[in-house]
């Protein structure tokens, strides 16, 4: 039976498993939203295209299977290609289709005609142009497969107009065209664990996921660094004194990139090795002997430590918050085990990251880009819809995707967002405060802007915090609010924390 290429498109993201497509509507991709109906996809349709890449980011980190973004072509494919990086860098499976100037069309002006492949290319695993209906269904079997393989990440695709439109008698792929055959390379897995097996002080660090399963096997300590600050990270403590005492390091998922000081946060003699992921570390685990010492409970007490006078910091009733404040009053809203933390932002977001934790947690990722909170919050709460979402972030972050509280509110998405206001980009007025002095720190004031008000003019649950007595009542009715609720705390401009 003859179909078009939208149908065989949307029928073949439908027999991989997809169920639903985060989006933003366009010429382009029209025939798509038609035969979406057909094939059962769910169409989350938000407000910026760089957030239905962020909202496919979060589901492909959540669940392991790629999250696919569709947006149209021109300006849309290029708003949303920022978004890719985020993913990239945190080794996210996801796919971005885009719509696309006619094949037939091309060279002559052709509406919106961008170099689309190419401009997404250093962004993404593989980036390319369906060039036929017949080919399309080997297309997105292909996108799906290389986002997840291997070292996971993001693929793009872009479908023309005229591939959309054209009849194809092509059959849909078998389920087997969707699954990695890569077996990952049993050699070099034994040779890093029989190293660290054999090593005093081993470490295994991985760029995002934590095999805990492995660490109680072996022994051996597993942390996963996730942030640009990468060893200075305030979220493990002091993990960087014992990270230069170790004497084999496995590096399963993680580069030894400018968050490891290219290499130079380990010692001289420590032996380095690294593996694209972590797949298949366990199995050969069990394999070996694991000597038992006191090495793990030093390196999980460098990762507990906290400063002492954090806990000693006094409330202040009657007008802003230190950041650590605002987080205590928030972490009864992750005490649930299946609760999912959300962090963005920069001074502010390490606060978060420090005093907060969660089994399940997004943050925006090596990138080190801001903006990606409240799209990870929402597409989190549609992975997990009986989950506890609480997201943090900075007002400057906020900004970025503050009308996506409308596409929360019209899809019932519930998490919580809570805004830390001290109005300023922080990140950047400390680093003018470092390095040219507090007369030469300018042109990053923000205004204390009532975000909660906005928040409620979207049709989400809105407060906003002006005194420390106010916060625990807040925080309380957003959380029963039965809604996307954002709470906007007024809190004091200081720098993120430094052990």
């Amino acid at each position: 039976m003859a179909r078009n290429g939208a149908d065989v498109l949307a029928r073949t993201l439908a027999a991989a498993g997809v169920r639903q497509l985060f989006s933003l509507s366009g010429n382009h991709v029209m025939p798509v939203y038609d035969a979406a109906l057909d094939a059962g996809l769910r169409i989350v349709h938000v407000r910026h295209e760089a957030a239905a890449v962020h909202m496919a980011d979060a589901w492909g980190r959540l669940t392991g299977e790629p999250g696919v973004a569709l947006v149209t072509g021109g300006p849309g494919h290029a708003n949303a290609v920022s978004a890719l990086y985020t993913a990239l860098a945190s080794d996210s499976p996801l796919v971005l289709i885009s719509g696309h100037a006619p094949l037939g069309e091309l060279g002559r002006g052709a509406f919106q005609e961008m170099r689309q492949a190419d401009i997404a290319a250093p962004l993404a695993k593989a980036s390319w142009t369906a060039q036929s209906a017949d080919t399309l269904p080997a297309d997105v079997a292909r996108a799906l497969r290389e986002a997840k393989s291997g070292r996971p990440g993001p693929v793009h695709l872009s479908v023309p107009n005229d591939v959309l439109d054209a009849h194809t008698d092509a059959a849909l792929p078998q389920a087997s065209v969707f699954v990695s055959t890569e077996n990952g390379n049993p050699g070099k897995i034994d040779a890093a664990l029989s190293a660290l097996a054999t090593a005093a002080r081993p470490l295994i660090i991985t760029g995002r996921i934590r095999p805990a399963e492995l660490e109680e096997l072996s022994g051996v300590p597993v942390v996963a660094m996730e942030s640009p600050r990468g060893v200075n990270d305030p979220s493990l403590g002091k993990f960087s004194k014992v990270l230069a005492s170790a004497d084999a390091v496995l590096l399963a998922g993680k580069r030894a990139d400018f968050t490891l000081k290219f290499g130079r946060a380990f010692s001289q003699g420590c032996r380095l090795f690294e593996l694209d992921t972590p797949n298949g570390l366990v199995e050969r685990a069990r394999t070996l002997q694991w000597p038992k010492s006191g090495w793990l409970g030093e390196v999980r007490d460098s990762l507990r430590y906290r400063p002492a006078e954090w806990s000693q910091l006094k409330d202040n009733p009657d007008g802003a918050l230190h950041p650590a404040l605002l987080c205590r009053a928030v972490a009864p809203l992750l005490a649930s085990p299946d609760a999912i933390l959300v962090c963005d932002g920069g001074e502010f977001g390490q606060w978060a990251q420090a005093c907060l934790g969660a089994r399940r947690r997004i943050i925006n990722g090596p990138a080190g880009s801001i903006g990606s909170a409240l799209p990870f919050a929402a597409a989190a709460k549609l992975a997990a819809p009986q989950a506890s979402v609480v997201a943090l972030l900075g007002d400057g972050t906020f900004g970025f995707h503050m009308s996506e509280l409308d596409t929360a509110v019209r899809y019932g998405l519930g998490y919580v967002a809570v805004i830390g206001n001290d109005a300023c980009w922080n990140a950047e007025y400390q680093i003018q405060l470092r390095a040219y002095g507090k007369d030469r720190a300018h042109s990053l004031d923000l205004l204390p802007t009532r975000y909660g008000a906005a928040a409620q003019a979207l049709g989400a649950h809105g407060e906003d915090v002006f005194r420390g007595a106010d916060l625990t009542p807040a925080l309380q009715r957003a959380r029963e609010a039965k809604k996307v609720a954002c709470v906007n705390v007024v809190i004091e401009r200081v720098a993120a924390p430094v052990y």
